[in-house]
């Protein structure tokens, strides 16, 4: 282990060969002290005396008669490999939004209807836009994002006509309803979590020459 140097490892085998048991272990306890020094970034583990036990028996390897106050590992038990974690085969039906998306869609298709299920499916929503965005997309209307909900549920997830994607005035993200919420079609969201300036209403609020409130007309 190079975080430890060559002496440590001479120390290990010095304590190693040492014949009286009793010594050995009140020797390899200094030898953890100086590990614990050479290697501090272990005492932000929660278990790090454990570690230094650990390490000692691989510096030895795992042929150090001693003591622990832990199991002693095993040779297995560093080169046993993991269980193989089995990968989706299935293809994308749209890469831009990945399977995460896609396994979220399933599930919420698959909820009864009510409140719940149209909760879930604004939070889908928005975080799909989110999604299409990184894609180097200036805007996105929140009708393509319906059509794709319901493109790649399999028709299975119509959304509402009450359901929109809103913001909150301070831009952050969120979904309202009734007269909060983007209610026309031709809203669009850009990268910044706002609209589009082309989008804005008559009634837009500026500030003049003298720094006053005003409206278009």
């Amino acid at each position: 282990m190079p975080e430890y140097g060559r002496n440590v490892q001479k120390m290990i085998e010095y304590v190693k060969g040492i014949e009286d048991k009793e010594k050995r272990n009140e020797q390899i306890k200094t030898v953890l002290t100086v590990m614990g020094i050479l290697n501090p970034s272990l005492r932000d583990i929660s278990d790090f005396r454990h570690k230094l036990w650990d390490h000692v028996q691989i510096i030895s390897d795992f042929n150090m008669d001693i003591d622990s106050p832990y199991p002693t590992p095993t040779k297995e038990t560093f080169s046993t490999r993991p269980n193989t974690i089995p990968l989706e085969r299935s293809p994308l039906k749209a890469a831009h939004y990945g399977r995460n998306i896609q396994n979220m869609i399933d599930m919420v298709a698959a909820k009864e209807d009510g409140e719940v299920k149209d909760n879930m499916i604004k939070v889908l929503a928005n975080y799909m836009r989110q999604q299409y965005l990184i894609w180097n997309k200036d805007s996105v209307t929140e009708e393509t994002i319906f059509a794709d909900i319901k493109r790649l549920s399999g028709g299975k997830l119509v959304v509402g006509p009450d359901i929109h994607i809103g913001i909150h005035k301070e831009g952050v993200h969120n979904f309202k309803e009734g007269g909060h919420g983007f209610k026309e079609s031709s809203h669009s969201f850009n990268k910044e979590g706002g609209y589009n300036p082309q989008h804005r209403g008559r009634n837009t609020k500026f500030r003049n020459k003298n720094g006053n409130k005003s409206r278009n007309k």
